[in-house]
């Protein structure tokens, strides 16, 4: 970026990617307050409904590293505009869709757009000064949360006041609103080089496979059951095409992702800590919302409606949107790594305040909102940690690999919250219920893992950042890409 250019301009980049951000993000939330009518709309059963939510999550895991890469390769505002049509069409598709194969093929799309997130905060690298850089991450970085939040309440109602299909003509129109935009708004980004190179195509058929399997396998093996030949064939075949992966990785010229540079300290530690937190980050989602929508007659729901619950759940999106800033800043003056720090103990914060606040929608809601405070310190710090330790031709490939290991961990915790719950339960009216202890039992998990996190993150080498004249550097050249 030209240091001629205006800082309204920089603000621009980094309104849009936001929005992009939170839109892409919105893909995962959007169907939920229809999972209990998809059944009847689509004419199934709620298994096989089931994967319209799972599906999405498989081709989000599976494309982001693919999208990351592709973006160091061939320039991220190309794969930026080119992540916006599968959003476009696949909300068409599910739009339109009358059964049940064509909506899993419209939120497979959906979710093969999502790495929009991981491609905008590559792409600050290339485009920001050094002095926005950290404010863009954190703000981008918190879109993943803050469309969360936010598009729950936005599809309850929607889908209590109007036709199911406006939730996806919406998402479509948001979509192309957010391709016109990165059109006009975000300038190209530099390629890798002038000639790419062949693309990896062995290690991204090898690495979806595995993801498929290890996502599928934790996704599916509470309906499976745990023992199922099934189940435990996926996990075999995961633990055997991972190894062989990253075999083919280390030996490939140009790898999909280089495994030398994530084994750096900064780097792998980093990852490790993301996989930790994204553990951590979904017990509150799965469980608040649950003890808000509960009968006030078991003696620990509270009686909410699906609008309510979204509408108290919303305060979390908004406390990430402002406190990213606030992360930036203190990244700035501390480093990334104490904010990350910081932010695990804070998650680890809302989760222990559970065991006093969770009695009403007030004290639910103070317990989102702590718990997203963390997470907004957390995910604006890895972010900049990542490309503080990568070359700049790697930004791409190596932020969209942090974001995944988020959703392995994500994925992973799922399970985990849904097998204590299955099994920690109550009978109201015949019907087998999470109890007042399985809920206790799963935020205390999130707080130890949140805990864990942070002394990870603790361990990570510290980033000196060197002291040459500016005129060694580029102009516009970001700060990240002057760390080794």
């Amino acid at each position: 970026m030209d240091s001629s250019t205006p800082a309204v301009r920089s603000s621009g980049v980094v309104g849009v990617l936001a929005f992009a951000g939170i839109i892409a993000s919105l893909m995962q939330s959007i169907v939920v307050p229809l999972i209990g009518e998809l059944p009847h709309i689509l004419g199934t059963t709620s298994a096989n409904s089931a994967w319209i939510v799972t599906v999405t999550l498989l081709t989000a895991s599976v494309v982001t590293p693919v999208s990351g890469r592709l973006g160091d390769m061939y320039g991220k505002r190309r794969m930026l505009l080119l992540c916006t049509v599968p959003l476009i069409v696949g909300s068409i598709v599910c739009a339109l869709a009358t059964s049940l194969v064509p909506m899993i093929i419209g939120r497979a799309l959906q979710g093969m757009g999502t790495g929009i997130v991981s491609l905008g905060i590559s792409a600050l690298r290339d485009i920001l000064p050094p002095e926005r850089l950290g404010s863009g991450i954190a703000l981008i970085s918190s879109s993943m949360g803050i469309g969360g939040a936010l598009g729950l309440p936005v599809a309850a109602l929607v889908v209590e006041n109007s036709n199911w299909r406006a939730l996806f003509w919406s998402a479509a129109g948001l979509s192309a609103l957010a391709a016109v935009l990165i059109w006009f708004y975000v300038p190209a980004t530099p390629k890798a080089a002038a000639k790419p190179g062949r693309f990896d195509f062995a290690g991204a058929i090898g690495l979806g496979l595995a993801l498929i399997c290890l996502l599928l396998a934790v996704s599916k093996g509470a309906d499976w059951g745990w023992g199922s030949a099934t189940t435990l064939g996926l996990l075999a075949a995961a633990v055997v095409l991972l190894p062989v992966w990253g075999w083919w990785e280390l030996r490939a010229t140009a790898p999909l992702v280089d495994l030398r540079v994530t084994a750096r300290p900064t780097v792998l530690l980093t990852n490790a800590a993301s996989i930790v937190l994204g553990l951590a980050m979904y017990a509150q989602a799965l469980i608040l919302p649950q003890l808000l929508q509960l009968p006030k007659e078991t003696g620990y729901g509270l009686g909410q409606s699906m609008v309510a619950m979204g509408l108290w759940m919303a305060p979390s999106g908004l406390m990430m949107m402002v406190v990213s800033p606030l992360g930036a800043k203190l990244s700035a003056a501390r480093g990334p790594k104490v904010t990350l720090v910081c932010g695990s103990i804070v998650m680890g914060l809302g989760y222990g305040s559970s065991l006093l606040l969770l009695g009403t929608a007030w004290g639910v809601m103070l317990v989102g909102a702590i718990c997203m405070i963390g997470l907004a310190l957390a995910y604006g710090a890895m972010p900049a940690l990542i490309m503080g330790a990568v070359p700049p031709s790697q930004t791409g490939s190596a932020t969209s690999f942090n974001t995944l290991m988020r959703a392995v961990g994500t994925s992973v915790s799922a399970a985990i919250v849904g097998v204590v719950l299955s099994h920690m339960t109550t009978d109201f009216g015949g019907r087998a219920l999470p109890s007042e202890s399985g809920f206790h039992v799963g935020l205390l998990i999130g707080c130890a893992l949140a805990l864990a996190a942070a002394a990870i993150a603790a361990c990570i080498p510290v980033q000196h950042r060197r002291t040459e004249a500016p005129k060694a550097t580029p102009a516009g050249t970001p700060a990240a890409a002057r760390v080794s």
